[in-house]
């Protein structure tokens, strides 16, 4: 990176300014428009389940699923303060739907803040993003640790196993913010809603119903949710560096894709594709990432990825510093052999 790459960035985030601009009414549009579209859905797999059979029953999980990642993109864009224009009510917002997508608001905000403050950057990895070794540190592992690190980036783990981990075991017990006792109470609060609404449900449709009703809704939400995720930073052109090369601005135009996908998954997934633009100024609403690239397009060929360029991506695993690009296995071992 050179001081005129860093400079360039910058002179972005400049000009992006006048598109953090939250919208009070358009908020509440949003999330009524989701919440109800979520709430339908649910209605329906239940309708199923009852009328039909349970595999119609799990086909319409798959939409309430998705509604429920575009939920959690609302509490997300409460995390930084871009729905509404209220801190208050942004945060307030934020801590109810995470009764709905099972991600507690404060706890998930602490960490997420993290990933944004220290995004490409090599020496702040593990704070909300998926772990990534660089190759010379997979070489110098011992065989539990390269073992471990090979199971955890398999795609059963990561985005099968790995979500179903995360909302009913560590989003229920942050054990890494237990000493922060705001947070934990305030997560601990979240598991009482969830646990009660849980209740209410089980006693409206029945416990079979409910659990076959929406746990598969969770896991298919979170799945979507992950994969998401991994695409916005392990693709084949990102970029990792370590100060004092590392710039977070750079970081974030150059370090995040822009995953251009057909506009109905564009708007289920809340336009956060667009996460170069979203890590470059975190405060534009979700909505207002469109206008964005409409009003700059040349922004729209950094990190440009379709869905079946992205399904290539799960092959790299490994951060190769010489060849300052992501990698697979294989390639690692034949690096090490030249």
């Amino acid at each position: 990176m050179t001081h005129s790459d860093a400079q360039l960035e910058k002179a972005w985030s400049s000009r992006l300014a006048p598109y953090r601009r939250a919208s009070n009414a358009r908020a509440f549009v949003e999330l009524a428009l989701t919440m109800g579209l979520f709430l339908a859905s649910w209605g329906l797999s239940w309708a199923a389940y009852t009328y039909v059979g349970l595999l119609a029953s799990l086909l319409a999980a798959v939409p309430a699923g998705a509604l429920m990642v575009r939920l959690f993109i609302l509490q997300h864009d409460c995390g930084h303060g871009s729905l509404f224009k209220s801190r208050k009510m942004n945060h307030w917002v934020g801590r109810v739907l995470g009764v709905f997508t099972m991600t507690p608001y404060d706890s998930w905000r602490d960490s997420h803040a993290r990933h944004h403050a220290g995004s490409g950057n090599l020496h702040t990895r593990g704070f909300g993003d998926i772990d990534t070794m660089t190759v010379s540190e997979y070489i110098q592992s011992n065989r539990w640790e390269k073992f471990k690190y090979r199971l955890y980036r398999h795609p059963v783990v990561l985005f099968g196993l790995g979500p179903a981990y995360m909302f009913f075991l560590r989003h229920r017990v942050p054990l890494a913010l237990v000493k922060d006792r705001t947070i934990w109470v305030s997560t601990m609060l979240t598991n009482l809603a969830i646990a009660v609404a849980f209740l209410i449900m089980m006693y409206w449709v029945g416990i079979a119903a409910f659990l076959w009703i929406h746990l598969p809704m969770v896991l298919v939400g979170g799945s979507i949710g992950m994969w998401l995720f991994y695409v916005q930073h392990q693709f084949d052109d990102t970029l990792w560096d370590a100060p004092p090369d590392w710039d977070r601005d750079v970081a974030a135009l150059h370090g995040s894709s822009y995953y251009d996908l057909p506009k109905p998954l564009m708007w289920l997934s809340g336009n956060i594709g667009i996460h170069h633009v979203h890590h470059l100024s975190s405060r534009i609403p979700f909505h207002q990432l469109p206008k964005v690239l409409r009003d700059f397009p040349e922004l729209k060929k950094l990190g440009r990825i379709t869905f079946w360029q992205s399904l290539r991506t799960i092959r790299l695993a490994l951060w190769c510093e010489q060849e300052r690009r992501l990698v697979s296995f294989r390639e690692a071992r034949l690096l090490r052999s030249a």
